[in-house]
């Protein structure tokens, strides 16, 4: 990788905060970020010179940090650019600069689909956001997940998403604590394989491995998996969660 990447976009919220918050860890230098809501992270990477020059259409700034801000406003206002937000999400723009988009993900697929914005497809918990203007126009969109939810009885990576909010061919790779999936020139069962091996939660890969199995006993391996009872996946998870009980019971 280049010291000097392209642009960077970053979701909004405390993973994609986080996320942007790693390249202070990195020998990355005059980067420049084109997003849509400019967060704490930027504001640090700027004054810490990694970013020489940040465009938006808003900023989050957190309580603690409003009046830092203020005091450096001389700095930032050369460091910060607002724009309308028809120009910040125009798919002719971000597709010219050839973006690296990194979004946040509820939950992933085997096939690479995302779901960004619903638990168990229909408890709303966030909107979809600028996230699919960048997704469909970067040249290297990027989703991230932690590998579980809910102190790790729910596996983030699932045989089907519950609620598409972005489909396999706008997810090129998949980011979560266990590993990278690169999905980008990949069959169905080839993306399916990255996800359970690189990116899923160990004691769910037997889990997903076995739908996998199912998917290709009964496709004879064509691309794409058919139609499953959501109730074999949830019962897997079932026996999983049990399983996990008893052993630390004992």
């Amino acid at each position: 990788m280049p010291r000097k990447l392209p642009p960077i976009q970053s979701g909004v919220g405390n993973m994609a905060n986080a996320v942007l918050g790693g390249f202070q860890k990195s020998n990355f230098r005059n980067l420049s970020v084109y997003s849509e809501v400019l967060q704490d992270a930027v504001l640090d990477l700027i004054e810490t010179e990694r970013v020489a020059f940040a465009s938006g259409t808003a900023l989050t700034i957190s309580p603690e940090r409003l009046d830092a801000f203020y005091k450096s406003l001389d700095m930032y206002k050369h460091k910060i650019f607002l724009r309308p937000v028809e120009i910040s999400n125009s798919p002719e723009v971000i597709r010219r600069l050839g973006l690296i988009a990194v979004n946040t993900a509820l939950e992933v697929d085997l096939e690479g689909n995302v779901n960004s914005t619903h638990v168990g497809g229909n408890t709303m918990v966030n909107g979809l956001g600028g996230s699919g203007d960048f997704a469909r126009n970067a040249a290297l969109p990027v989703f991230t997940t932690p590998s579980t939810a809910k102190h790790g009885t729910i596996s983030c990576i699932v045989p089907r998403v519950s609620h598409v909010d972005h489909t396999e061919h706008d997810a090129h790779v998949i980011i979560t604590e266990q590993g990278i999936a690169d999905l980008r020139c990949k069959t169905a069962y080839e993306r399916a394989e990255l996800l359970i091996e690189n990116c899923a939660h160990p004691k769910f890969r037997p889990a997903l491995r076995e739908f996998v199995a199912r998917q290709s006993a009964k496709s004879g391996h064509r691309h794409g998996f058919a139609p499953e009872d959501p109730a074999l996946w949830q019962a897997a998870v079932n026996e999983v969660l049990a399983a996990e009980a008893k052993e630390n019971k004992e």
